[in-house]
């Protein structure tokens, strides 16, 4: 039984090992996916919990389907914005048919962005330049943070 107790508790320690090798192992593009994967995930279950529709269109989000019917979408995007792909006020759910080309324009997103945080906010994101400059603790960091946002969020609402 006591040998049993230390293989178990070898085995744990092997991958825990393993699993903090791998972690060690990943190249700053696997990072920056898992963090935008965990961010995107976070901000769309907030507006869905909360209750809102899509920024765009303001139409209610349709029950989840295959392959999802809600994006995570950018008011001042990736490419013109790097620095605020992770700021919570720049991201909010979209209809996919609202966020993809030939969809929705940049003044139905932020005539809904106004109504949603208001105009000072709005403001005060537009004139945001700050740069930042993420690194592979920073992805870990912003991963880590919104998957535990995600779970405490899904808790609250089990209750």
């Amino acid at each position: 039984q006591k040998r049993e107790k230390v293989r178990i508790a070898r085995a744990k320690k092997d991958r825990a090992e393993i699993k903090a090798r791998k972690e060690k192992a990943k190249r700053p593009q696997d990072l920056k996916s898992e963090a935008r994967t965990a961010f995107h995930a976070y901000v769309r279950a907030r507006d869905i919990a909360a209750g809102y529709g899509c920024i765009d269109c303001g139409k209610p989000f349709e029950p989840q389907k295959p392959g999802g019917s809600v994006d995570a979408g950018h008011y001042l995007s990736r490419g013109s914005a790097p620095h605020l792909a992770f700021d919570e006020r720049n991201v909010h759910a979209q209809r996919k048919n609202c966020n993809r080309p030939g969809g929705a324009t940049a003044a139905e997103y932020r005539a809904g962005l106004v109504e949603r945080i208001g105009h000072a906010a709005v403001e005060e994101l537009e004139a945001d330049q700050e740069s930042r400059r993420y690194r592979d603790d920073d992805y870990r960091a912003i991963r880590d943070t919104y998957r535990a946002k995600l779970k405490a969020l899904a808790r609250f609402f089990q209750k």
